[in-house]
């Protein structure tokens, strides 16, 4: 399980691994741990208690994610099916509960999709950008995937309130500024505009977290974008740091 949670005095991360007997899989649920996702009715729930890292505390509170409505959309990001790429509620509305590390409560517009696949990301690719930003009426999404043997993919699709997707025409390549671990971060936006990094969330030798704004369907919107390299969490070096990041919980 994975928490994330980014604040104006302090953030908190926590990314805990766990073994086959912690996890248990349901029709409407996936319990990890003490952790919870669940389908309640119209409404997405995740319960988070977990422990952060490298530096020890505690993360704990609830998301309420109601969608307005849920996209039948699958997208195939590699040549032999092995990965996929679903945008489950593109747009929804978002009640957030926080207890730990301070209390916090909140109201916003939110996002849910998912990643699957029956291989390892990086025996299928080398890297990608990813961007997701927010009109007044729809959602922009760009997934711009290398493949492990070099082809490329990319997906461009507007979500509207009724989870409807439509592709986009071509974005142009932006390149933002590279982070202080020299991660590229290639951002899609209207041909003619540049992005801003409003803020970089997460900078690892290897992914970029960043809130950024841009021009998309010739609106200004606000929106987050993702580079990953998977060719530099292959190395040796990355690998020796993950578990200063990552719990693995003993089962």
């Amino acid at each position: 399980m994975n928490v994330a949670l980014y604040g104006p005095a302090r953030d908190a991360w926590s990314f805990t691994e766990r073994g086959g007997t912690d996890v248990r899989r349901y029709r409407s649920a996936l319990v990890i741990g003490p952790s919870s996702m669940e389908w309640q009715d119209d409404t997405f729930t995740v319960h988070f208690e977990e422990a952060t890292a490298p530096l020890p505390g505690r993360v704990s509170g609830t998301v309420r994610i109601h969608p307005l409505a849920l996209a039948d959309a699958s997208f195939v990001l590699d040549t032999n099916g092995r990965h996929r790429w679903a945008p489950i509620a593109p747009i929804a509305r978002a009640e957030v509960d926080i207890r730990r590390p301070a209390s916090a409560r909140w109201t916003g517009m939110a996002y849910v999709d998912s990643n699957f696949g029956s291989e390892p990301l990086e025996d299928g690719f080398s890297g990608w950008n990813w961007g997701r930003a927010t009109t007044r009426r729809r959602t922009v999404v760009t997934y711009d995937s290398v493949r492990r043997d070099g082809t490329r993919d990319l997906i461009q699709h507007s979500f509207d309130a009724d989870g409807r997707a439509e592709p986009l025409e071509p974005l142009a390549p932006t390149r933002a500024p590279r982070t202080l671990w020299g991660m590229e971060r290639i951002v899609r936006v209207d041909p003619g505009t540049s992005p801003r990094v409003v803020r970089t969330l997460e900078d690892t030798p290897f992914y970029a977290r960043s809130q950024l704004s841009g021009r998309y369907l010739g609106e200004d919107a606000h929106g987050v974008h993702e580079a990953l390299s998977l060719d530099r969490f292959r190395t040796p070096a990355v690998q020796f740091m993950l578990p200063y990041r990552m719990r693995r919980a003993s089962p």
